[in-house]
């Protein structure tokens, strides 16, 4: 075997989040991290100007000939309640619009269908066939392992379309991802939805043909027409229409630890019932129960880290974990391949070994290497651990270091 340098994942000084981390992120000269740094500004925000220029804002767009005022796109988990929440502060009429991509749990679909009656708001479900919904998990986890692409490709798209199609200007977003996790953006920067960012940050940087491509490719064809909700509107189109995405995180204070129990108190919102293995939070991803398991898994595999970094981190930012106790939940959970996975793999007509080979194929060197045929990684606690055996063929096991040599 080739004999690469052993990879040396550093973690930040005051989160959990490793060198590795999937969301764009830099660390300082001191080892902090850009998402906690960004995360510090929270405290020096006029929230009360804040609010006042979200007022403002609202005003321009307050619909004087359309019944609706603006488009929330929603999953139904307590982000979505909250959204609802604010807009219907103003006295403003949302249309909600929901990617459903087969996965709910079954408080996810309480919640969601809970959400309509409680708001009193009209609600647009898009709803692909099983059948290609099948297709495209198989397609995408082979193309680049993540077999959840559709739903991410669908909720940001899909209410976009919705948008154009019914003139409706307006998007508000709950807060901006990249920018949460790891610091993408200064909460000065007032940062908007653009194509851009869905391309080459939610979407991977795929589109709608490259996974036509790909289905052929994999003998899983998927046709054009197949895939007409995933195409993204024209320029033209979006100009006409003047559709713009704002994020709430840039006028309300966003700490999802307090949105929670206040939906949960005002409109019943329900967390999960039945503990997730992969993070300690009970409200999170309701609305699709491999996120938080075996896609959220295969994140670990990429990158060595999967939800419990991500949650502990947050958590670690707004005082609500030690980073001691944050390191104990992450050492536990972070490497569990979840229960899901069974259900995933009668979906998609997959052996588990054939989703191990998969998967395999995605492993980052600079994460992971090989020893005694088994994978080995450096851990946030500074130990290394082995993780197991790999399924790699010797020509893909070069990219690796290995000590059995």
């Amino acid at each position: 075997m080739m004999n690469i340098i052993k990879p040396n994942i550093h973690f930040c000084i005051n989160c959990s989040f490793p060198s590795s981390s999937a969301a764009p992120l830099e660390f300082d000269d001191k080892g902090l991290c850009s998402g906690c740094s960004t995360a510090k500004e929270i405290k020096s925000i006029d929230w009360s100007r804040r609010k006042m220029m979200f007022e403002s804002l609202v005003e321009e767009y307050r619909s004087k000939d359309n019944y609706y005022d603006c488009i929330i796109p929603v999953s139904g988990g307590k982000d979505s309640y909250w959204q609802i929440h604010k807009i219907k502060q103003y006295g403003l009429n949302p249309l909600l619009v929901t990617y459903h991509g087969n996965n709910y749990t079954d408080v996810g679909m309480k919640n969601l269908k809970n959400m309509r009656e409680v708001f009193n708001v009209d609600h647009v479900f898009f709803t692909p066939s099983i059948n290609l919904l099948k297709k495209m998990n198989r397609v995408c986890q082979r193309l680049m392992g993540d077999m959840n692409w559709h739903a991410h490709a669908g909720i940001f798209t899909y209410p976009i379309r919705v948008a154009v199609e019914k003139k409706i200007p307006l998007m508000v977003w709950g807060e901006h991802g990249f920018m949460d996790l790891g610091g993408m953006h200064s909460y000065h920067d007032f940062v908007e939805f653009t194509y851009r960012y869905r391309h080459e940050h939610c979407l991977r940087g795929y589109e709608w043909y490259d996974i036509i491509k790909a289905s052929d490719k994999y003998n899983d064809p998927i046709s054009v027409n197949e895939m007409i909700q995933w195409k993204y509107p024209s320029d033209i189109d979006i100009e006409k229409v003047g559709v713009r995405g704002i994020y709430l995180s840039n006028f309300f204070k966003w700490d999802a630890n307090i949105h929670g129990p206040e939906m949960i108190k005002k409109y019943g919102f329900q967390e999960s019932d039945i503990p997730f293995e992969r993070t300690y939070r009970k409200m999170s991803n309701l609305d699709d129960m491999h996120e938080n398991g075996i896609h959220d898994y295969m994140k670990w595999i990429k990158f060595g880290y999967g939800r419990a970094t991500d949650h502990t981190s947050k958590d670690i930012r707004y005082n609500k974990i030690s980073r001691t106790e944050a390191i104990k939940e992450i050492i536990k959970r972070d490497h569990i391949k979840s229960n899901d996975l069974e259900r995933w793999l009668k979906y998609v007509g997959w052996s588990e070994k054939e989703f191990d080979l998969e998967a395999d194929k995605f492993r980052d060197p600079h994460v992971w290497w090989i020893k005694d045929n088994k994978w080995f990684k450096k851990d946030i606690d500074g130990k290394e651990r082995e993780y197991g055996q790999v399924f790699l063929d010797n020509v893909q096991k070069n990219k690796f270091y290995n000590e059995s040599k």
